[in-house]
């Protein structure tokens, strides 16, 4: 499904735009980070369909 909102082309294109990640601490880690296209298709489902962000979860949580 995240080929369908992210086709190659446009990942080709935004992929060296994204920073490189941090390296995640060992003490207190947090959450595993979320792939990039992954969250690509998230933001590019949020604009194309034009819903907020709460509104685009099934739960209509922020996580």
């Amino acid at each position: 499904m995240v080929d369908d909102r992210v086709p190659d082309d446009l990942w080709a294109w935004m992929a060296p735009l994204i920073p490189a990640r941090r390296l995640r601490r060992h003490g207190f880690p947090g959450c595993e980070p979320v792939d990039d296209r992954a969250a690509l298709a998230g933001i590019v489902y949020v604009l194309r369909k034009g819903v907020t962000w709460a509104t685009s979860r099934p739960n209509g949580s922020a996580l």
